[in-house]
């Protein structure tokens, strides 16, 4: 009998894209990422800033992980074509994130992934990191809010 799969946590750090455009002629504008893991729940960027062709965004979010997820995915959108389609995509299977077994990789990975437009075409590229946050992380991230939410209840 097998035993019962866990939810996990990911700590994401959504870094740059490159070479990511609207269309063949034009270059991405007020660009941000969704990241979703096989669930209505997402974490979104703030807008992109733009320098030579380079999106930075350098936003880092946790994301619940449930235990049938096998996938995440990163859709870059554009303010200008919200709710149309993402401009680009890339869905990337845990199992090659952390091997076929996902609670036992905690450290930390910097990668880059290649995007995808609506129709299949290579569209730039995304950079972003990603490590999974073990029960130790998860007690210390409590600790620090509990310890936040105290200095600003003393402050009253």
């Amino acid at each position: 009998m097998e035993g019962k799969q866990q939810a996990h946590t990911l700590e994401i750090n959504i870094i740059s894209g490159q070479h990511i455009s609207v269309d063949q002629n034009l270059q991405a504008e007020d660009a941000y990422v969704v990241v979703r893991a096989e669930s209505l729940n997402s974490c979104t960027t703030k807008v992109a800033k733009e320098s030579e062709g380079l999106l930075s965004w350098n936003e880092k979010f946790m994301l619940d992980i449930h235990p049938h997820a096998r996938s995440v995915t990163f859709e870059v959108q554009c303010k200008k074509y919200k709710g149309i389609r993402p401009i680009g995509v890339t869905r990337i299977a845990l199992s090659d994130l952390f091997g076929e077994n996902v609670s036992l990789q905690s450290c930390d990975q910097t990668l880059s992934y290649e995007l995808r437009d609506w129709d299949g075409r290579k569209n730039g590229v995304i950079n972003f990191s990603v490590r999974r946050v073990t029960q130790e992380d998860n007690i210390k991230i409590q600790q620090k809010q509990f310890l936040w939410d105290s200095k600003i209840v003393r402050v009253n």
